[in-house]
């Protein structure tokens, strides 16, 4: 399967010639502050070097497919191991208009972030009107998933609260970086067999330092999932950070009972009821597991209607709630050990 036009190494599609700086060129000279060593060894961006496997997930205008990925190796050494991956596979010609931009925003975002929480692009190509994206392959899915068939009515506190400082460290990651995710939730919290959680899904993340938006720091598109979404992001109004604030607040409450609130009523009716009605909160004794004071605390302070007045995710981190979370290996052997999606 020959690529009709490569992507470069590990970037996002090319522009047309002649264009000056773009989001993306700006992203590539970014430093980020607080990258590490990667870990798991880059991809190629060559075809040939993979073997398509059955499609494992299905999005609007994706599908995402289990493949392998062949390492060349260099000429004298042992040959290395093939290597499983995941293959998002998009379709340009389905998107809607001007969005070809946001997905080169996220194919470089998620190529140059260095971080063990959030997703990274290890290869990438075009061939046609489609755009390969090969990842590492998280084999439990997401948080989503893994409620949806082993913990439909939410996960106990010590899981919750392991998943959730995972993702966000990851969240302060892109946050310290100048960047929002604008789609926090249990289905973008991607996780594999040793306990990682990844922040997936990129293609909505959004660099608050674009000279296009003004005042610097703030947004006003008007992009998420209803019942994550923010109040200010729902009324139009500019906003930063804090609103992925609010929907890990959100995403927090999710864990706990299986599915976020209001999820049963239409889209119409949420954004309505959240920008009118107090704030959801956690119900610590009514579900299938107990939760503690500190948790709701954390949760409500997520939650606050005045994005001012919402901890930041270096705060959260700060706090003794995740200060005392248990590490990754934790989830192995409590919820993934006999789980598969």
């Amino acid at each position: 399967m020959p690529a009709s036009s490569s992507t470069g190494a590990q970037g996002a599609p090319s522009q047309a010639s002649g264009s000056t700086s773009t989001p993306n060129s700006a992203l590539t000279d970014k430093k980020f502050i607080g990258a590490v060593e990667d870990e798991w060894i880059l991809y190629s961006d060559d075809p040939q070097d993979y073997t398509i496997g059955p499609a494992i997930g299905f999005g609007a205008s994706s599908i995402v497919y289990q493949a392998t990925y062949h390492p060349k190796g260099t000429p004298g050494s042992p040959p290395q191991p093939p290597v499983p991956v995941a293959l998002k596979v998009l379709d340009l010609d389905s998107l809607p208009p001007n969005s070809l931009a946001l997905l080169q925003r996220e194919t470089t975002l998620m190529s140059l972030s260095k971080h063990p929480n959030v997703l990274r692009v290890r290869g990438s190509w075009m061939d046609g009107h489609k755009l390969y994206i090969a990842m590492r392959l998280m084999n439990k899915g997401s948080a989503a998933d893994v409620m949806r068939y082993g913990w439909p009515g939410g996960m106990e506190e010590e899981v919750v609260r392991c998943i959730l400082r995972q993702a966000l460290q990851g969240l302060n990651y892109l946050h310290i970086n100048g960047f929002i995710h604008r789609d926090v939730k249990a289905a973008n919290l991607l996780m594999d067999d040793d306990g990682t959680v990844l922040l997936g899904d990129l293609g909505v993340a959004a660099n608050l330092a674009e000279d296009t938006y003004s005042p610097i720091g703030k947004r006003k598109s008007f992009v998420g999932t209803p019942c994550w979404m923010a109040p200010e992001v729902i009324k139009g109004q500019q906003y930063d950070s804090a609103a992925d604030i609010w929907s890990f607040g959100i995403t927090a409450i999710e864990l706990t009972q299986g599915r976020p609130p209001r999820s049963r009523e239409a889209p119409s009716k949420v954004l309505m009821r959240t920008i009118q009605e107090d704030p959801p909160t956690l119900d610590r004794d009514n579900g299938v597991h107990k939760y503690s004071r500190a948790l709701k605390d954390i949760i409500d302070s997520c939650l606050v209607k005045d994005p001012s007045k919402r901890p930041s995710a270096e705060q959260l981190l700060q706090t003794p709630f995740f200060k005392n979370a248990k590490k990754k290996s934790y989830l192995v052997h409590k919820i993934l050990s006999e789980f598969n999606v």
